[in-house]
């Protein structure tokens, strides 16, 4: 028997489904294609279809959705155009608008930041996007009647012409309508039109007295609307330029018509790209809308459902189910009470089934799984027939039969309340042997029922399940929620009593059921109570487990957040180590370098000097060393009193830095100094320095030669370090420096500048080069400074 899936499709809704996905399209033709849309029982393409819809959702995910609107089919109007036909204005403007919506879907897709090739994107590069006519239709064509003037220069210049005719026709007819000698003969002092020709209203009765052309006369004989001979001549030449005019427009509608004719194929594949990949968007939109994804498909027939939804049901009353179907069984008996939620199990199963076949991604969680199998055979809902006088059990049967001829091991099967509508007895034994006829075929079944003897069954039966749709007692509602592995109660007496049945009644009742079906109904009691005390203990154990889970990851943070401070602070560590020993390794450098000076310049005469110097900078360059790799000595807490406050150009220790410094600016409230120290420049608190008295003294006792110390007096130094000075800071300071340098007899002094911006290096290297007691001089090698510092020649 044929398989017709239409049937079965229409029960489950499936039409439903693709309105909707139409409702998603920009195209009308798109709209149409999904409403056609028919399910695969392929593998290959189900999961081809599925990727091509996974490719737009995924492009959705990062760009917004692109416009197909504006785009329509040109088939016939192009196909007409390839046969030397002339399109109208429609026609060509329906063809522009394609153009430039594919035109922006290519440039869309060429602009998405996914830039990996996807599943679709043959589809994009069979888009042909053609500007040049796109720009040739819109801007000669202005309206669905009209061109523009520069759709030609011919056109330009007839229009031109036109309008000059026709205001000369205005001016001579003008000076009728206002002239004294013919006013008194018209009807109204207007000028009108009548086939095309100027004419004015005469009255009939002065026919006579205005020469010209009657062209038309009113309803009342009254009015004759004459073209006076003035204007005759004109009103020819007129109608001779918009004969040319039209000639004119139909040469261009021929020359576009013609163009199109020789982009028929282009456009007509290009369309037909747009169309599919405007469903597939439309798919990809519906996806987002039901909050779906891509299942897992497979082809051993196993149905998983993660948290499912049916996707016509508000999706803010709709409660999820989750099921498995052809994995650890192959029937599944679904039993509980009416309106609980059986039927719409079934058709849940049954559609998303067809969905996915369809290439439409699921109202779902993740991990699901759905099945292809070669067909999906439903019986659901009132099938009475009352053209063929079929009662509704007999139209269950007529259908169970057609379903029992069809099925395969690779069919899904979908029975609603089996054998209901007849005797119990006789139903429930019908049902059961309709159940083992279809499982043994091997067929994957979902069946509703009420009859015990097919709960039985599934107890009983290898690779049969039974489930149950959860039904609150107190508040006689169903909760909809589906239950695997435990059988339904009709709970008939429970409910009766709620309602307010009479005690006795029910007991009465009780005592008509065998024993038999009351140890059942006992047994399946007990189940649904462990079940129920297992669910809570369940939900309580998650519950506990997100906690648990939110500790660790608390936790986790935390000792994330200390282990980066520690690397900071390890790698801070390490810098300031490095630039330290840095330092050293260059002053070091420098040192070794003016030894070895000292060294070449040595003799009796000058041994002396050379030696007291060799010590003095010896001396001071390992202090010097031993302050950088400690710069902060303890804070003294001894109980010293300035002796008086500090003022300008004090000197002044700094305690916690150990560095002298000449106090610059003193505060109001007289609580803090501005002190310069080298290249340190801060405001201190007056109890964290140290007053240096005995400076002022020393420098008094000076002996000085034109206002300078005596060499004698002055400290040897070949370095000075001026990092942090602008640059006419840094010039008095080398100023003093070089005057000391040749005074003292030193041959090459270092001044260090740091690397910076450089201005600083060049403000020095500028006052270097006009300074004559500088022989020459060079940046630091590697080991000395490099660019950061200055190695200068004293003339001597």
């Amino acid at each position: 028997m044929e398989y017709n899936y239409i049937k079965h499709a229409k029960t489950l809704e499936l039409n439903k489904i693709l309105d909707a996905l139409a409702n998603e399209a920009d195209l009308s033709d798109s709209a149409q294609m999904a409403r056609e849309i028919v399910p695969s029982f392929d593998y290959d393409e189900v999961i081809y279809e599925l990727g091509k819809t996974k490719a737009a959702y995924d492009l959705l995910g990062r760009m917004t959705a692109p416009s197909f609107s504006g785009a329509v089919d040109n088939a016939s109007a192009i196909g007409r155009a390839k046969l030397g036909g002339m399109l109208n204005f429609k026609e060509l403007l329906d063809i522009g608008s394609t153009l430039r919506t594919i035109r922006i879907v290519k440039t869309w897709r060429s602009n998405c930041e996914v830039k990996d090739l996807t599943d679709i994107d043959y589809l994009f590069d069979t888009l042909t996007a053609n500007k040049y006519f796109e720009d040739k239709i819109f801007s000669s064509i202005k309206s669905e009647d009209d061109l523009y003037d520069n759709a030609s220069v011919t056109l330009r210049d007839i229009r031109r012409k036109i309008v000059g005719a026709q205001a000369n026709i205005r001016e001579k007819l003008d000076r009728i309508v206002r002239g004294n000698s013919f006013s008194k003969f018209l009807q109204d002092a207007i000028i009108t039109q009548r086939d095309g020709r100027f004419v004015v209203p005469v009255k009939s009765e002065h026919r006579s007295e205005i020469s010209g052309i009657v062209h038309d006369t009113s309803s009342s004989g009254a009015t004759l609307f004459i073209e006076p001979m003035a204007v005759v001549e004109i009103n020819n030449d007129l109608r001779v330029l918009k004969s040319k005019e039209n000639e004119e427009i139909e040469r261009i509608l021929f020359e576009l018509s013609a163009e199109a004719g020789d982009f028929c194929d282009s456009i007509a594949a290009s369309y037909a790209a747009l169309k599919e990949l405007c469903l597939i968007f439309a798919k990809a939109k519906y996806a987002y809308k039901i909050n779906g994804i891509m299942p897992k498909i497979n082809k051993n027939g196993r149905i998983i459902l993660n948290n499912s939804r049916h996707p016509l049901i508000n999706k803010n009353q709709v409660v999820p189910i989750s099921l498995t179907l052809g994995d650890t069984y192959s029937s599944l008996i679904i039993t509980g009470p009416n309106t609980g939620g059986k039927t719409v199990t079934l058709k849940t199963i049954g559609l998303l089934s067809f969905m996915a076949m369809c290439g439409l991604f699921i109202s779902a969680d993740d991990r699901s799984e759905i099945a292809v199998f070669d067909k999906i055979l439903v019986d659901i809902g009132d099938e009475q027939s009352i053209e063929q006088s079929l009662s509704t059990f007999s139209s269950h049967m007529v259908n169970i039969i057609s379903i029992m001829k069809q099925t395969t091991s690779n069919s899904l099967v979908l029975l609603d309340e089996l054998g209901a509508g007849t005797d119990p007895i006789e139903g429930a034994a019908l049902a059961k042997s309709i159940l083992i006829n279809l499982k043994d075929k091997g067929a994957k079944i979902a069946a509703t029922t009420h009859y015990a003897e097919l709960k039985t069954y599934a107890l009983e039966t290898k690779n049969v399940e039974n489930a149950s749709c959860e039904f609150d007692v107190d508040s006689l509602k169903p909760t909809y929620k589906l239950l695997i592995g435990v059988p339904g109660s009709s709970n008939a007496f429970l409910i009766s009593q709620k309602l307010g049945m009479p005690q006795t009644v029910i007991k009465s009742a009780q005592n008509y059921i065998s024993e038999e079906n009351k140890n059942f109904e006992k047994i399946v009691s007990s189940l649904e109570k462990e079940r129920s005390d297992a669910e809570k203990f369940k939900i309580d154990a998650e519950k506990l487990k997100i906690q648990l889970e939110n500790l660790k990851h608390l936790s986790e943070k935390k000792q994330s957040e200390i282990d980066k401070e520690n690397a900071k602070i390890i790698e801070r560590a390490h810098q300031k180590a490095e630039q330290i020993i840095n330092n050293a390794r260059g002053k070091s450098d420098l040192l070794i370098n003016e030894l070895e000076q000292m060294k070449k310049e040595l003799n009796k005469e000058n041994a002396n000097r050379i030696y007291q110097n060799a010590k003095q900078l010896s001396s001071g360059t390992i202090n010097n060393l031993l302050d950088e790799a400690n710069p902060v000595i303890q804070k003294d807490n001894s109980d010293y009193i300035l002796p008086r406050m500090p003022v300008k150009n004090d000197s002044v220790l700094l305690v916690e830095l150990n560095k002298e410094g000449i106090v610059t600016d003193v505060s109001a409230n007289n609580k803090k100094v501005y002190v310069s120290a080298g290249n340190i420049k801060m405001w201190v608190d007056t109890d964290m320095i140290r007053l240096i008295e005995n400076k002022k003294q020393q420098s008094k006792q000076i002996n000085t030669v034109s206002g300078r110390p005596s060499a004698k007096d002055r400290v040897v130094t070949t370095e000075i370090d001026i990092r942090g000075f602008s640059v006419d800071e840094a010039v008095i300071e080398l100023e003093r420096f070089i005057d000391n340098a040749v005074i003292t007899g030193i041959n090459t002094v270092t001044i260090i500048h740091g690397k910076g911006t450089g201005v600083l290096r060049k403000g020095v290297q500028d006052y270097l080069r006009h300074n004559k007691c500088v022989k020459s001089f060079r940046v630091g090698t590697f080991g000395e400074g490099e660019n950061g510092v200055t190695i200068a020649e004293i003339n001597r």
